[in-house]
């Protein structure tokens, strides 16, 4: 066999395979490289895979600004992106931006250990029209100057490091009990938030169903920590509360087809453009509320 007819069985092979298959076999080269016990193998190995993607991601960059230059060109960049394959392709070298939820997620998760060792923690409790709504925990719950330096840092975070975001709005964490009821009364009729289950319904490493007419809503406790999520695998819409949650792990199974997610943000471990749907929660009175989208 010569050299030509082996290269175009070898193109007619990956042409053949499908984006998943494809995911799939660079997940086990990846991992393969991983749990080399040469470290000098591994490091080459490693530094080869970070140069490649350096390259493919200046090509990719120069592609984009070409057709971001030319109507048609924007045209035919947004049906691209609508390719499976081409958007986890340019989400790898972050040239797509992922979901804003999971961003900001990323960043408050970056701020945290050093909240954590002045004794507070940050909340992310949803985001609406530019505004993030976070609740500061321990320390960060009052009037010190402390507390007003770790309000600022996490607002100084999330400004600089997301262009969507405009503000932060810190919400209080014992309301008086006649807010609680206002509150309650306006967000769940005119804000869309529903009430589900109850924070002893979801203990700490499990996950829960809830279901409406119109909605179905997982919810996961990871690490004490709830997140919200439409109950539904992107792969093909099927329902995910039967599979594995490694709370250790901070990992999400499907149960019909393996697809791996990161428990706290929805993002994709497999495929990363697959990401979860993700709602904002907040709890009141030991009540899990939920606004689905």
């Amino acid at each position: 066999m010569t050299t030509a007819t082996a290269q175009s069985e070898k193109l007619t092979k990956l042409q053949s395979e499908d984006f998943e298959q494809i995911a799939e076999r660079i997940d086990k080269a990846l991992k393969n490289v991983e749990e080399l016990t040469d470290e000098n193998a591994k490091m080459h190995a490693l530094g080869l895979k970070t140069a490649i993607e350096d390259f493919h991601k200046f090509a990719f960059t120069k592609i984009v600004q070409k057709l971001k230059s030319d109507e048609r060109g924007k045209e035919l960049l947004f049906e691209l992106v609508d390719e499976p394959s081409v958007y986890a392709t340019l989400q790898l070298h972050g040239i797509v931006k992922p979901n804003i939820n999971l961003r900001i997620t990323q960043v408050l998760d970056a701020v945290r250990p050093y909240m954590q060792s002045h004794g507070g923690d940050v909340e992310y409790v949803n985001y609406d029209d530019s505004v993030v709504y976070v609740r500061l925990l321990g320390s960060c719950n009052g009037c010190s100057q402390s507390a007003v330096t770790l309000r600022e840092g996490v607002e100084e975070a999330l400004i600089n490091n997301i262009a969507e975001v405009k503000s932060v709005e810190v919400l209080p964490n014992e309301p008086s009990p006649s807010l609680i009821q206002i509150e309650s009364l306006k967000s769940s009729k005119t804000k869309g938030w529903i009430e589900t289950l109850t924070t002893e319904d979801v203990p700490n490493g499990k996950m829960k169903c809830f279901k409406t007419e119109t909605t179905n809503i997982l919810i996961i406790n990871v690490d004490n920590r709830l997140s919200a999520y439409r109950n539904e695998c992107p792969h093909q819409g099927l329902p995910l509360d039967g599979g594995m949650l490694e709370a250790e792990e901070n990992m999400l199974t499907c149960p019909w087809h393996g697809f791996k997610f990161d428990a706290t943000s929805g993002e994709c471990l497999t495929a990363p453009q697959a990401q979860l749907e993700s709602f904002p929660l907040r709890i009141e009175e030991g009540k899990i509320l939920v606004r689905p989208s």
